[in-house]
């Protein structure tokens, strides 16, 4: 069976911000110029907002210019951040911390970014973009001079064994004069095009955190709708970074979170039980008392900032949002400056089109970020996530120095490393022996991952590969202890003990689709790839 061909101006990969925002920008462009412009949005999730997570206390800047009446129209922007609140934790107390100013936010709004995703999507249909959820970019398509053509979506039907079942269906050719890649962070097609285009070349390696969040319903009485908690220090050691939210939503919810850098150096962190212990902290545990927890879920985000934004533009194609690294650390957000560099690819792409250059690498792209305000916020916070390479100390001692003497204009750049080369050898550490969960405030992964709604097709390919499959039980066990067991956050990988002796098993179907494994495994041997269109989690409000 041949695979079906459709053909537009413009497909972007990925129904998140960036991508919607691109898609309704340009729909915007042709209106305004009265130029027809066909656009494609593909969506591995089985709905939109389905893979969507995050804190998240949402900055509308960028939604104010994308829709300026965003509040007429019924954007899911109900609560208002009212009061904000910084502490350190130790083990049985806490300090109360001046708020940094990047953290200060007044006229920002406790959203569920899933349910924002959904809004906009409504607003890019109603523009007549194409939306296709349910379908997952797989292979990057490329004409005869190497310039990007579109993408394919993956086959359906594929047995475990590599066969095609009784209801095998071909993917499908989506044909582009430019391709938008929106994947959010560690995308798999992303990473296929930084080793063609060599992408990273002339930049930072990027670095990334691990953020695990659960919504809770707590008793109405503890509930102050638009409070915002941030915490860092406890339950990690001041050499780990970390930091923890607690945002009060409407209708008695709040989210609840931890992000741990994936730069963390002891193998035997649990990044998911290290999450259990926070909730059971005095300051935190009284919200949780009698509550109802009603999602969970985990993704990775990018950490790297300024000087970890790749090459943007390439033939056929750019980066836009998580997938490039936008993210402003210091500021715990990243929608706004995502939501940006989706308008300002948009608004290349339609004047590309316009002048019939459709051949053209887009450099004004990276041009129009150069001259935005995402470039000047991230660069103005550059120095403040890697000081805390040196621990949590001098990180809070050299982000108040940067902030209030430099202003964010310090005559260096402090530079990052990779993630997955930080881990040191298991006898080397200290081992650590988490509680088990008492089933009211602390979980185990398996009921977990039940919340997140997470499906897949379990006769299908696995879609975590090994590169060598005998590396987990040659390498990573002897010398890390076999660190995919615990810095997976849903029970993916387990090591099985067997008369011939260990092996890994991949559980594949647990896959929340975080993308840890594929960032943070010290031998880089684990390769993740998209299973079939529609499977992963499914996440409510998050």
């Amino acid at each position: 069976m041949e695979r079906e061909v459709m053909e537009f101006d413009v497909v972007i990969v990925g129904a998140g911000p960036a991508g919607l925002s691109a898609a309704i920008r340009l729909k915007q462009l042709a209106a305004e110029n009265d130029h027809e412009v066909s656009v494609c949005v593909i969506e591995k999730g089985s709905e939109v907002g389905a893979h969507i997570l995050a804190g998240a206390c949402f900055e509308p800047r960028a939604l104010n210019e994308l829709i300026p009446d965003w509040k007429e129209k019924g954007a899911p922007l109900n609560q208002p951040a009212d009061e904000d609140r910084f502490l350190l934790l130790t083990e049985s107390n806490h300090i109360r911390l001046p708020t940094p100013p990047q953290m200060n936010n007044h006229g920002n709004y406790v959203i569920s970014l899933g349910n924002l995703a959904r809004w906009l999507a409504e607003q890019a249909e109603a523009l007549e973009v194409e939306v296709y959820p349910g379908f997952a970019a797989a292979e990057v398509l490329y004409d005869e001079q190497g310039r990007v053509k579109g993408v394919a979506t993956g086959d359906l039907g594929i047995g475990r064994d590599g066969e095609q079942k009784s209801g095998y269906t071909p993917g499908v050719e989506l044909h582009a004069k430019y391709t938008l890649f929106a994947e959010g962070a560690r995308g798999s097609l992303t990473r296929m095009l930084t080793d063609k285009f060599g992408l990273r070349d002339n930049c930072d390696p990027q670095t990334y955190g691990i953020g695990i969040k659960e919504l809770w319903e707590i008793d109405p009485a503890k509930h102050k709708p638009g409070l915002v908690i941030h915490t860092i220090g406890w339950p990690l050691d001041t050499k780990t970074y970390s930091g923890s939210f607690l945002y009060h939503m409407e209708n008695n919810q709040v989210a609840v979170g931890l992000v741990i850098g994936l730069d963390y150096q002891n193998p035997h962190i649990s990044p998911f039980d290290e999450f259990q212990r926070l909730k059971q902290h005095p300051a935190l545990r009284d919200y949780f008392e009698g509550a109802k927890r009603i999602a969970y879920g985990a993704r990775a985000l990018t950490e790297g900032g300024f000087q970890s934004v790749p090459q943007l533009a390439f033939p056929g194609g750019v980066l836009i949002g998580c997938t490039a690294g936008f993210m402003n650390v210091p500021k715990v957000k990243g929608s706004h400056t995502a939501m940006k560099t989706g308008m300002l690819a948009a608004e290349a792409a339609f004047e590309a089109l316009k002048e019939g250059r459709a051949n053209d690498v887009l450099d004004a792209y990276p041009a129009l970020y150069e001259q935005s305000w995402v470039h000047q916020e991230l660069k103005k916070v550059r120095n403040i996530r890697p000081s805390f390479n040196k621990g949590l100390l001098a990180g809070l001692a050299y982000s108040a120095l940067d902030t209030y003497l430099f202003r964010g204009n310090a005559p260096w750049t402090f530079h990052h490393h990779e993630d997955h080369k930080s881990l040191k050898p298991a006898s080397a550490c200290k081992k650590i022996v988490y509680p088990k969960p008492d089933g009211k405030i602390s979980f185990d992964k398996l009921s977990s991952v039940f919340l997140s709604n997470t499906n897949h097709e379990e006769d299908q390919p696995i879609h975590l590969r090994l590169k060598d499959p005998s590396v987990p039980v040659t390498v990573n066990l002897p010398t890390y202890d076999a660190p995919e067991q615990r810095y997976c956050p849903a029970g993916v990988y387990e090591i099985v003990q067997e008369d011939a002796g260990p092996r890994l098993q991949i559980n594949a179907q647990n896959c929340v689709h975080c993308k840890t494994c594929d960032i943070k495994d010290p031998t880089q041997n684990i390769v993740w790839t998209v299973p079939e269109g529609a499977g992963g989690p499914n996440y409510p409000n998050m």
